[in-house]
């Protein structure tokens, strides 16, 4: 499991994966959620600009990453 130390309330689901550099861009991290790649929470996660808050627990195409 990988840990996302936040810095702020939050952050939105497409600039953490480009972050992470789960994607190469910002298309790219839009069409991995537009596919259903994300699962946060248990829950598939359709919407782009998500609000990732602490404590949110996602599942991206195999990896496991913790927001804290």
């Amino acid at each position: 499991m990988r840990e996302f130390q936040l810095s702020t309330e939050y952050i939105e689901l497409v600039k953490l994966l480009k972050l992470l550099r789960i994607a190469q861009t910002g298309g790219h991290a839009k069409i991995i959620v537009e596919d259903g790649e994300v699962i946060r929470n248990g829950e598939p996660e359709f919407r782009k600009r998500a609000k990732l808050v602490k404590g949110d627990v996602l599942e991206i195409m195999g990896e496991t990453i913790k927001i804290i």
